[in-house]
């Protein structure tokens, strides 16, 4: 999975407010061998001042009306190679429901949810338009800081909210295979947290559903390594794509998409090998 921030606030930098420039982002990491693009028009940082429902739907917009253009453009043969899923999957990273509703009609394979389901709204409107659901395990509202967060029992947070948060969203009208599962790495979570889940990835599988395990350039990576720029972590990204397919993980968001695609291609070659 691609990420595409249609915003100026991202935390590695690479966002951009100008539409000709997020598509051809979009289109080099086609080429370079992504499944999946996830644009978002707001950064998830919790030092930013949030923007408003309709600036929000105004950025994501432009690029919904020309995807369809740009894989037309790209041809019916994935460029990668014959393991690239084609046609690709577009998901929006949005939290909002009136956002949700506004786009939705417009396209979109999946909302990568980051609110952690506080209610139904999302979950029906995706199963209203045909739409998957990421599920983001976090505490507390998104855009506000969560780091004094500790747990008695991790996993056993883990287990009560996935189980309550895919019984909603089975109750509005999605199926399990519908859901995707996002363990939240650096959402309310401190390094031993972020790290455990690395290391028992394979926990998630219990529910059924495709499991997202977020890598790149994490502040859990820059914690390990003493990287403080984002921007030097693809090393460290690498390596937790490798610990997450070892422990059957799913689908991997990414900046540098063409390091990951190669990653996985020779994991897998050695996998078969094996």
């Amino acid at each position: 999975m691609g990420i595409v921030n249609i915003n100026d606030d991202s935390f590695c930098g690479d966002g951009s407010l100008d539409h000709s420039v997020t598509l051809n982002q979009a289109e080099r990491m086609l080429r370079e061998g992504a499944d999946i693009i996830d644009i978002g028009a707001e950064s998830a940082r919790t030092n930013r001042q949030a923007i408003t429902v309709e600036e929000e739907i105004q950025r994501l917009l432009p690029f919904l009306a020309a995807w369809p253009t740009l894989l037309e453009q790209l041809g019916p043969v994935a460029p990668w190679d014959d393991e690239q899923l084609w046609p690709p999957l577009l998901s929006i990273n949005t939290w909002r429901p009136e956002v949700i509703a506004a786009v939705l009609p417009l396209g979109g394979d999946l909302i990568n949810d980051i609110s952690a389901l506080p209610d139904a709204r999302n979950a029906e409107l995706c199963a209203q338009h045909g739409s998957s659901l990421l599920i983001m395990h976090s505490v507390g509202q998104p855009k506000v800081a969560h780091t004094h967060v500790s747990y008695t029992d991790l996993w056993q947070d883990l287990q009560r909210f996935f189980e309550v948060k895919c019984a909603l969203a089975r109750s509005a009208g999605l199926s399990q295979e519908q859901l995707v599962l996002d363990p939240g790495i650096d959402f309310a979570k401190q390094r031993e947290d972020n790290l455990a889940i690395y290391r028992n990835a394979d926990f998630f599988h219990q529910w059924g559903s495709p499991v997202l395990l977020p890598v790149s350039r994490k502040t859990v990576i820059g914690q390990v390594l003493g990287l403080p720029n984002a921007s030097d972590r693809d090393a460290g990204t690498q390596a937790c794509i490798a610990a997450g397919i070892k422990r059957g993980a799913q689908i991997f968001r990414v900046h540098h998409v063409a390091a990951a695609a190669r990653c996985v291609k020779v994991l897998h070659a050695v996998h078969r090998l094996a």
